[in-house]
């Protein structure tokens, strides 16, 4: 696939940008006085600002790429993801969780788990998030690597080491408070990119309903009812029945609570946005504000992927089609880099690559700001050095933030295995964020849950996603990554998604079951003082 040449306009456009997002980190330079300032933004960001960083810290290359993917891959269907999957945690997570994050004055997730819990159970979080966090950055950096060796002719080596020094600059200059303003620059950078290439591709198409006629032979071709593709709800009553492989229990118990709530409510990366805000009420409000522009985002990531495979279908009536990869599947996280190649001319070009860059950088920034966080507050500072003086652990956060990258690095060349990277992004959180929230679940509403229930039943959780994945696969996968790596394979499921929504479930229930079990027989040391500080409301904040 021979590489496009830039015109100078759409050079001149991505240069402005790259300077533009190293601009802040030194503007912000001479603001990072402190640790608090480095890791939380002295908690001073505005409401309107900690919202769509919120949103956009989810709105990396998993979720530009990832989705578009899913969307060629599955359909419609993927919009459960967003009005399933993502707006009723995000309104559980203001009403609920935020009162419980904010009130302890925890400095992330881990750190709250200890004023919950324990000691142990905070180390085990903050270990698995951290793994989980450089999983997620490396994910962005793959796809932006495998941008501009497809666009620009770029060796993927040199693209990956690139944007990893990028980000690594602008983040060890300006913190989280540098990751935020360039997040909520790029939640504007993509409308303005992603809005002109569904409409050109619409048109193309000849519209919504010629749209789903040919979803129907796309379909149809995959030996599937027609409308599977183009309807969300229809053919979700057998799990055969439509491309994702999913049926209604699993969509609604693994995706719509296991893997949405787990995610929205747990994850620091998110999180960490919100307990940046000026006050409880700005704390609150924020998820609320991310929520309302996240439900239109399926119209801008999800329907460029529903083109791209009907365009496929008819290969060579408008010169666009989907490659395969060397094992003969459709690469499906292709799907906006083709179109953007296929659509935009100069000058509108150079508009839809800077959206996709700045994409991929805030999700790298977002993971590493996370992880230099956890890493400096619930490891370093807790287990290493418990005597750090503030200034050491604001060396340790940009020292940090070079670990973290650097670890990324080699994620990246990981996810090369997947052809759908939402695949591997929903089994990273089956192993991390499904056994979490049910360990959140009984903490903040069972005092009778203990440190030792939490623990162990986090572990336990963590383990039996381990067992279902090793001893499960995607229809037509090796064994290995995709599963199937205990030697004997007792399930074979139609997709990687309904594996994952499924490994969600099983982690869940067995943290669920073995917390209450453990905690049952076993005393609980916190004392109601102890549970009360944990669990502080700063009710005069609330409104």
């Amino acid at each position: 696939m021979k590489p496009i040449r830039l015109e100078l306009i759409d050079g001149a456009i991505l240069v402005v940008y790259f300077a533009f997002v190293l601009g802040i980190g030194f503007v912000l330079k001479r603001h990072m006085r402190s640790s608090t300032d480095f890791f939380l933004s002295g908690r001073l960001i505005p409401t309107w600002v900690a919202g769509l960083a919120f949103l956009s810290a989810n709105l990396g290359a998993q979720e530009v790429i990832g989705m578009a993917a899913s969307g060629a891959k599955y359909g419609i269907m993927t919009s459960h993801f967003y009005w399933v999957g993502a707006i009723p945690a995000m309104v559980f997570v203001a009403v609920f969780m935020m009162p419980f994050y904010y009130g302890s004055k925890a400095r992330s997730v881990p750190e709250y788990l200890k004023l919950r819990f324990d000691e142990k159970t905070r180390a085990l979080n903050a270990m698995t998030f951290a793994v989980m966090t450089v999983f997620s950055s490396g994910i962005s950096m793959y796809a932006m690597a495998l941008l501009l060796n497809l666009i620009l002719g770029w060796d993927f080596n040199v693209s990956v080491w690139l944007s990893a020094i990028i980000v690594l600059l602008y983040i060890s200059l300006g913190g989280l408070t540098s990751a935020i303003y360039n997040e909520v620059m790029q939640f504007f950078l993509i409308i303005a990119g992603f809005a002109p290439l569904v409409f050109l591709g619409l048109r193309d198409v000849g519209g919504w309903s010629r749209l789903q006629m040919r979803l129907d032979e796309v379909a149809t071709a995959q030996h599937f009812a027609p409308g599977a593709f183009s309807h969300s709800w229809t053919f979700i009553g057998n799990a055969a029945d439509n491309p994702m492989g999913v049926g209604w229990l699993a969509m609604l118990m693994g995706l719509g609570f296991v893997l949405s709530f787990g995610y929205w409510c747990t994850d620091f990366l998110v999180i960490q946005r919100a307990m940046a805000a000026k006050s409880m009420a700005a704390a609150r409000r924020t998820p609320l504000v991310a929520a309302v522009p996240k439900m239109l985002f399926p119209f801008l990531v999800i329907l460029p992927g529903m083109i791209a495979i009907a365009l496929t279908q008819h290969q060579g009536a408008s010169g666009f089609a989907l490659p395969n990869k060397p094992d003969g599947s459709l690469n499906y996280d292709l799907v906006i880099p083709l179109m953007l190649r296929h659509y935009f001319p100069s000058g509108i070009l150079g508009l839809g690559l800077t959206a996709l860059m700045a994409s991929f950088m805030s999700g790298m920034a977002g993971n590493v700001t996370a992880f230099n966080t956890v890493w400096t507050y619930d490891i370093y500072q807790a287990y290493l050095r418990p005597r750090a003086s503030d200034s050491g652990l604001l060396w340790m956060g940009r020292a940090a933030t070079v670990v973290g990258i650097v670890i990324s690095v080699g994620a990246a060349y990981f996810a090369a295995h997947f052809n759908n990277i939402m695949d591997l992004l929903q089994l990273v959180f089956a192993f991390v964020n499904a056994p979490l929230f049910a360990t959140f679940l009984l903490g903040m509403f069972w005092r009778r849950t203990t440190g030792h229930g939490a623990f162990v039943g986090l572990l336990s959780g963590i383990l039996a996603a381990a067992i279902h994945h090793g001893l499960t696969q995607p229809m037509g996968a090796q064994p290995l990554v995709k599963g199937g790596w205990l030697g004997h394979v007792l399930r074979i499921y139609p997709s990687e998604m309904a594996q994952n929504f499924w490994t969600a479930i099983f982690a869940w229930t067995t943290c669920f079951v073995v917390t209450i079990l453990i905690s049952l027989v076993t005393p609980q040391k916190k004392s109601n003082t102890e549970l009360s500080s944990a669990h502080l409301r700063r009710t005069n904040d609330l409104v």
